[in-house]
């Protein structure tokens, strides 16, 4: 009955918090009278194409408002960089402005050289009206005349529909900009437009368009392609894997029916190592650490796609993903201490606090060490991804009051679950001898075949992620998503299943490690992949997007490498109590 009420109690808990989060980020209903003013804030600024080197918006030399006031953002927002501040010029309800003057500005020469060097990177900005998101660049380059210029007019289209704000789209006008090209003293006056326009799209559906982007007819198909692919490949393998099982049985079923010839006959392959095969792992420790670290993300991952797949992570729903990553990570600290301490003592450990201890600091310390230096490299830059002190004591709150203790709570209770080891086969006092292996029957090989095919199945995904994650695209095909996650786990299971038994078959008995390893290595595909997507797909530059996307990425995959390494040696674990279950063993 516990098992089934903390899947839900947590994600009823995780809703909550996100509700909660939002309803304290909203500052309007979305319904507006004649002349009420609509919540209008500007975001950042930074290069188009560095999505991690943002800046606030009045790092610039843009018009200050009078009396400028920070939106109060949730936990999610600032991790993302998000820096709300309102706008320098007020949007009324259903009232029209026309070329209406902002302020007057007189750039210096270093102000002039600093637009001018943000107009030659592609700078853009980040707007919200009544939580709509606008984007627009800061200038223009005419490369053929080699001449910068910024825009200073801004024109906002705003499509209403009774009292709500349904779209809003933004323009520039070209008429009115200003040169940069010379190092020299510059007025710039600053103007904005605003027209209101009505529209019959419902309220309910203005965020429709953001994500219209990924389901478009090409992008379905080529989604669509990548799941049949995937399906494919299920079945062939378990289509190869059921026949492996069948010849077992068939020789297990002969090797115990006929005794003379069990008695006669020396034992070869995988029979042979029947003594050895359950013999316990060296670093029993940190194995069982990987396997607690890899069930708690696994178990979070799912809850994430169940939160994407009834609509939480709707298109610009700032901050909500993140927002539910801590949380859900702080949640399942449980189930690591658990599923480790649990683990450590069935293989006969004793020292279960070093043991949990190790799993607390094993996707954690690398994360928390990448995040001190990353966040160093944002501060020297004053970009907006610096986390301000106030965040960073909330996130240690709650590593300390939420996930350290549920941690040492799932660890009690697995020390004392008391289970024992389900070996079918006892344990020979002196370990076999290994012959010698070929070179593709060594770990490296072997790990490169296992993570190959289940990259090679998520390689389409994985690249529109990408453009998610690191670049502008909008990612909203969550249940499709979801089906490439799932074949990942089978595909990850089947084939460090099958060359689990290959290893048997050459007498190496040294699977616990070995499975881990190969059904992790996908991570380390992921990883690699990061290099050829930024050098050959992007043009993202500069020591902090490189070392954002490079240092996080490490993390990911880490985790990637722990979760999937789980599901593999969770596979060979089964498979080989399912071969070894039915010989007899004396």
């Amino acid at each position: 009955m516990a098992e089934k009420i903390l899947p839900a109690t947590l994600f009823v808990s995780v809703l909550l918090v996100l509700s909660v989060d939002q309803a304290s980020s909203d500052e309007s209903d979305h319904r507006y009278r004649q002349g009420d003013q609509v919540p209008f804030y500007v975001n950042k600024v930074g290069p188009f194409h560095n999505p991690s080197e943002t800046y606030r918006y009045f790092d610039l030399l843009y018009c200050l408002p009078v009396n400028a006031k920070e939106k109060r953002l949730s936990l999610g927002e600032v991790l993302n960089g998000d820096r709300l501040v309102s706008g320098p010029f007020p949007i009324e309800f259903l009232r029209e402005r026309k070329s209406v003057p902002v302020c007057k500005k007189k750039l210096s020469k270093e102000d002039v050289a600093k637009f001018r060097a943000a107009v030659h990177e592609d700078y853009y900005y980040q707007m919200y009206v009544d939580d709509l998101p606008i984007w627009g660049f800061l200038g223009m380059v005419d490369k053929r005349q080699q001449r910068y210029y910024l825009f200073n007019h801004i024109h906002l289209n705003i499509y209403y529909n009774k009292d709500r704000v349904v779209e809003i789209t933004s323009g520039l006008d070209t008429k009115t900009m200003v040169e940069l090209t010379e190092d020299k003293e510059v007025d710039v006056e600053f103007l904005y437009t605003v027209e209101w326009k009505e529209t019959d799209v419902p309220f309910e559906k203005r965020m429709a368009k953001y994500s219209q982007s990924s389901s478009l007819p090409r992008h379905l198909g080529i989604h669509w392609n990548s799941v049949t692919n995937s399906c494919m490949a299920v079945l062939l393998l378990a289509g190869f894997l059921a026949a492996i099982l069948r010849i077992l049985n068939n020789d297990s079923v002969k090797y115990a029916n006929d005794e003379e010839l069990a008695e006669d006959q020396e034992e070869t392959g995988w029979k042979c190592i029947h003594g050895d095969v359950f013999r316990f792992p060296k670093h029993k420790s940190l194995l069982a650490a990987c396997l607690g670290s890899g069930t708690q993300l696994l178990t979070l991952t799912v809850f994430i796609f169940m939160l994407a797949l009834v609509g939480v992570f709707y298109p610009y729903n700032r901050g909500a993903l993140l927002t539910a990553l801590v949380v859900l990570y702080a949640l399942t600290s449980g189930i690591a201490g658990y599923t480790a301490t649990s683990f450590y003592c069935q293989l006969g450990g004793t020292n279960w606090v070093r043991n949990l201890l190790l799993t607390g600091c094993l996707f954690c310390g690398p994360l928390l060490l990448t995040f001190c230096f990353l966040n160093a490299v944002a501060v020297a830059y004053t970009a907006t991804a610096a986390l301000p002190p106030a965040t960073i004591v909330v996130i240690a709150l709650i590593w300390t009051l939420v996930s350290s203790p549920l941690l040492v709570l799932g660890g009690i209770i697995g020390k004392n679950s008391k289970a024992e080891f389900q070996a079918p086969c006892r344990t020979a006092e002196n370990a076999r001898e290994i012959p010698p292996l070929r070179w593709y029957r060594q770990t490296i090989p072997q790990m490169a075949i296992a993570g190959l095919l289940p990259f090679i199945l998520i390689h389409t995904e994985l690249y529109y992620i990408f453009a998610s994650v690191w670049g502008h695209r909008i990612y909203t095909i969550y249940g499709i998503l979801f089906i490439i996650f799932i074949t990942l786990l089978i595909v990850t299971a089947l084939i460090t299943a099958t060359l689990t038994h290959l290893q048997l078959a050459a007498e190496d008995h040294r699977w616990w490690w070995r499975s881990f390893l190969c059904g992790g290595s996908t991570g380390l595909f992921i990883y690699a992949y990061c290099f050829y997507y930024y050098y050959a797909l992007t043009e993202m530059s500069g020591f902090m997007q490189t070392s954002f996307m490079f240092g996080y990425m490490a993390c990911i995959s880490f985790g990637c490498f722990l979760m999937l390494g789980t599901v593999g040696y969770l596979a060979a674990l089964r498979f080989v109590r399912h071969v070894y279950g039915s010989i007899k063993c004396e």
